[in-house]
């Protein structure tokens, strides 16, 4: 089980190294480079466009991929969403600027970002399931967690990156060249997590199953559509509380109110590393008291966070906003960190692949793709504290509980190969 949640672990981080380089240099730089003709909020929310463009691709990643892990089993799908997504994040940063290929630029980005977002929709689902259907029922949630850390180890690899890059280099060198050197790591990396996949041993749960559903999605929406939604719409809060974090509030902190690149970037990532330390104590405790009252306390803490969170920001004050972004990303994790055990457990085998990452990918969409684009909007129309995005995000965390409140629990319990399934 270790050798497996470390492997799930490092292509996961890796996958969404590759999908949050993508977004921190959308906040810095793909602005003024591919979208020159712009107002720079202008240019910021063109780029954050392109962002949001992966998270459309996410669902349609978790169709294809998710077809494949029903049908053919788990263990493929993380090769092959892992050499996608690997390959578009290199080709990114080969891309040449607006002032070089004209319109070009900006379609390739597009493009390849597409295509980024699609890998990343099939690797969650492989990597969740390949963890969670070896796993023991009783710590199932602690050895899920893994793969679901992924995502911290996978943000700080690409901010500690560009941190590096903006501390050593100056603002021409990075706009030049400088952001374009983490996107040819990922080439580094993905290679590294292919030898690390490469003597998984399959899901047991998969082998078991007799008969395969012949086409998942349309089994997923004749019987499951409610399940999807409700989990779509219970996930877009975790999805809106983490960009907000790590990609709105970095745009805005240096640009309207004038701090720092490195600053900000430091507090982010400070605020990170706590959560992401956090995950395996959390998703043990889903083991003890069960996944949905965690997801709950979660959602709640949250609609209470996000005034307080956006006002602390505000100050610029790097202490401050570290507090703030720590506690939006606490009330995160409560919920995140059980989600590997959670929407497995909420699908029958045969086509859990399939629903459970078209229900977490879903989520991405709502809380995702839009968040910057409307967290940016409405703060151009604010003060200096954007009380505005605080009631969106408030918004989206009361919706999300509602959705939540909805989902059956699911105590920890041995995953049979046909189970009944709420929904």
């Amino acid at each position: 089980m270790l050798r497996l949640a470390a492997a799930s672990l490092a292509g996961t981080a890796i996958e969404f190294y590759d999908f949050f380089v993508y977004g921190t240099a959308a906040a810095l730089v793909l602005g003024p480079l591919f979208f020159p003709t712009f107002s720079p909020v202008a240019g910021t929310l063109a780029a954050f466009g392109t962002f949001g463009v992966g998270f459309v691709a996410r669902p349609l990643g978790s169709i294809l991929f998710g077809h494949f892990g029903d049908r053919r089993g788990r263990r493929p799908v993380l090769v092959a969403s892992l050499l996608l997504t690997g390959a578009s994040t290199v080709a990114v940063g080969c891309v040449p600027s607006y002032g070089s290929i004209g319109v070009a630029a900006p379609v390739l980005l597009l493009v390849l970002r597409f295509l980024q977002g699609l890998g990343l929709g099939g690797e969650w689902g492989g990597a969740v399931l390949l963890t969670a259907e070896h796993a023991p029922a009783g710590r199932r949630g602690l050895w899920s967690s893994f793969p679901q850390a992924g995502p911290a180890v996978g943000f700080l690899l690409a901010n500690g990156v560009m941190l590096a890059l903006s501390a050593t280099l100056t603002d021409a060198q990075f706009a030049q060249w400088g952001w374009r050197v983490p996107f040819w790591v990922a080439g580094v990396l993905a290679l590294g997590g292919l030898w690390l996949r490469s003597s998984l041993a399959e899901s047991p749960r998969f082998l078991e199953i007799d008969d395969h559903a012949r086409v998942p999605l349309a089994e997923v929406v004749r019987e499951h559509w409610r399940l999807v939604l409700l989990t779509a719409g219970a996930l877009s809060v975790g999805y809106a509380i983490f960009y907000a974090v790590t990609t709105w509030s970095l745009a805005y902190g240096t640009e309207r109110l004038g701090v720092g690149r490195t600053v900000m970037l430091a507090c982010i990532m400070a605020a990170v590393v706590v959560k992401g330390s956090l995950t395996p104590l959390v998703a043990l405790l889903s083991d003890r008291y069960g996944r949905r009252p965690l997801c709950l306390l979660g959602c709640a803490a949250a609609a209470l966070w996000m005034f307080p969170m956006v006002a602390l920001l505000a100050t610029g004050a790097p202490l401050l906003m570290f507090l703030g972004f720590l506690g939006a990303l606490l009330a995160f994790v409560t919920m995140f960190a059980v989600l590997g055990a959670y929407l497995p457990e909420l699908y029958e085998p045969r086509v859990r692949c399939t629903g459970a990452a078209v229900g977490y990918n879903l989520g991405g969409v709502i809380g995702g793709a839009l968040t910057p684009i409307v967290a940016t909007a409405l703060a151009e129309h604010s003060g200096r504290v954007p009380w505005g995005v605080g009631a969106y995000l408030t918004g989206i965390a009361l919706f999300s509980l509602g959705c939540f409140a909805l989902l059956p629990e699911t105590r920890p319990v041995e995953m049979a190969v046909v189970e009944p399934v709420a929904g």
